[in-house]
């Protein structure tokens, strides 16, 4: 799936924020609940697709750490 799992859940996030700004009830506190809603959804999102682009694609390729001492062995060998 790749980047494409991101971008649908993009979507899922906007559609829930979408939801949760009239899903707010009226009253004294409503934008501060409406802003508290929409800044949670998005800072979950965010860090969960920073974490699975991260994972994804690695920045440092990773190594095997058993080449180095196969390599230390036939040093010694010699």
């Amino acid at each position: 799936m790749g980047g494409f799992l991101v971008l649908l859940v993009f979507a899922a996030v906007i559609g829930l924020n979408f939801l949760g700004w009239f899903a707010v009830p009226k009253g004294p506190q409503q934008t501060l609940i409406r802003t508290m809603v929409i800044l949670t959804l998005t800072c979950c999102f965010l860090m969960w697709s920073i974490t699975y682009l991260a994972q994804l694609h690695p920045l440092i390729a990773p190594r095997r750490s058993d080449l180095r001492f196969e390599e230390e062995k036939r040093t010694v060998d010699l």
